[in-house]
């Protein structure tokens, strides 16, 4: 049995999207140094403008623009996002590796700053059923809670991405419908991106030896699905669509409700937008 008939479907669709996205990274790599020190305005897209479409049937990547909304005040930190994103992504089970997460922040009485944990917590990871299932503890039960709230975190596919003009091989790069991706062909592991990611957003994968993070489920978004974690929320905390349409749910979110995005100040200019965030999440 070869290797392709050993893959999982998705797995196969994953391999072959990336396989066809070689040929532009090859040329795009050019100019993501040769733009590497652009001023923000240009350095929105300093690859895509070298680089040759990729091969995927009936997608145009150019006549869209994705984009990502989150709302804290529905999220109840249940974490089926952050399983559904290992299963669909072949994400490692283990706590230390994700492509997108789920932080909670409490504020209890008398304290002015929120107290922050993850599912990659001890605590949290003790009162996990099993590996690949996520739990929050229930750690604040008798105390006396001023606030909580969830947020879900992951890739912001900024306007400007730090990670991508950093990248010495073009490994990682931003497509024309502003997905920002990693081509594992041409990692060679140096970790510049994930230390050059103000978000956390990149994490090591120790076993391939290269760089991951979360893709917007790319190969679904492609073919008119959305991402797994915003298909199995179960509140709608996770919002996706094209904002060049005006009537899909990420501009309707955008429009409808007072977004913010997370450290503006870096000039990265994120394209996940939240609500119901307040000064303590960065």
């Amino acid at each position: 049995m070869d290797e392709n008939e050993r893959l999982e479907p998705h797995d196969k669709e994953r391999r072959d999207f990336l396989s066809c996205l070689g040929s532009a990274i090859a040329c795009g790599a050019a100019a993501v140094a040769a733009n590497s020190v652009a001023s923000p305005a240009t350095a929105a897209t300093p690859a895509t403008a070298a680089a040759a479409e990729p091969a995927i049937p009936g997608y145009d990547w150019s006549k869209h623009q994705w984009g990502f909304g989150v709302d804290a005040e529905k999220c109840i930190g249940c974490l089926r996002c952050v399983e559904a994103c290992k299963k669909e992504n072949n994400v490692a089970l283990d706590p230390n590796h994700f492509r997108t997460w789920v932080e909670r922040y409490v504020t209890l009485q008398n304290e002015d700053k929120a107290r922050i944990d993850s599912q990659a917590d001890p605590v949290n990871i003790a009162a996990s059923p099993k590996e690949g299932e996520y739990r929050f503890a229930n750690r604040y039960k008798d105390a006396n809670v001023e606030k909580a709230f969830f947020v879900p975190k992951l890739c912001n596919h900024c306007t400007n991405p730090a990670c991508v003009q950093v990248c010495p091989t073009g490994a990682t790069y931003k497509t024309a419908d502003g997905v920002v991706v990693i081509d594992h062909t041409y990692c060679i592991g140096c970790q510049y991106c994930v230390q050059a990611c103000p978000y956390g957003a990149r994490f090591f994968n120790e076993e391939k030896n290269v760089t991951d993070k979360c893709t917007w489920c790319y190969h679904r978004i492609t073919k008119g699905l959305q991402p797994a974690c915003v298909e199995v929320c179960p509140v709608g905390a996770r919002v996706f669509g094209d904002r060049n349409d005006k009537q899909s749910p990420i501009s309707q979110f955008i429009q409808n409700s007072r977004v913010r995005v997370l450290r503006p100040e870096t000039g990265n200019a994120p394209n996940v937008f939240y609500v119901g965030i307040d000064k303590d999440v960065i």
